[in-house]
């Protein structure tokens, strides 16, 4: 019965150091996918804040677009006025021509304003364009990181799920043992 009893002893004592390497083991892969969960986290966040940035420039290029389109119109309404006032400014006499020269040096200006407000505008249809992929991009990293936090999450229940089946079966092998001692 001594040998028996020494012999359920060994065996107790083996399965329960078995039992805390593994329970040691589980702890370990649990702090990794948790340390790796708040780094996705973190990176997540800055993914949506680095998003956020871009869509709020975004909207400010497009406004600013918006108010070039406006002073666009305006310019060519302008020189409409002033093309008008031009041809009819032909027949009269040398002040007249005088107040046409400075028409046509206003005219020259009010063109040079329109081609660089339609340089502006080109260059800012190119930016949006530019913003637009970034944000798509941005927000195909958020999906991603979405998606890594989703898989942690669920690693992490089920290495929890498993810690607790072995905690189980480890208090019904106690149990037993112990039962057989006696």
């Amino acid at each position: 019965i001594k040998k028996v009893l020494l012999e359920m002893e060994y065996q107790k004592n083996s399965y329960e150091e078995k039992a805390k390497e593994s329970l040691q083991k589980v702890l370990e892969e649990k702090m990794n996918a948790e340390q790796q969960l708040q780094s996705t986290q973190r990176s997540l966040a800055l993914a949506e804040q680095k998003c956020e940035e871009w869509r709020s420039q975004y909207k400010a290029l497009k406004e600013d677009w918006r108010t070039l389109g406006t002073q666009h119109r305006e310019l060519e309404s302008q020189l409409h006025v002033l093309q008008s006032k031009l041809q009819g400014a032909d027949s009269r006499d040398l002040q007249m021509n005088q107040a046409l020269r400075f028409l046509e040096n206003e005219h020259q200006e009010l063109q040079a304003k329109i081609e660089r407000l339609q340089g502006d505008r080109d260059l800012c249809s190119s930016d949006t364009q530019d913003l637009q992929d970034q944000l798509k991009r941005s927000e195909e990293e958020k999906l991603a990181l979405v998606t890594r936090v989703q898989q942690l999450q669920s690693l992490l229940q089920n290495q929890s799920l498993q810690l607790q089946e072995q905690e189980k079966l480890l208090t019904k092998k106690g149990q037993q043992i112990y039962y057989h001692k006696f």
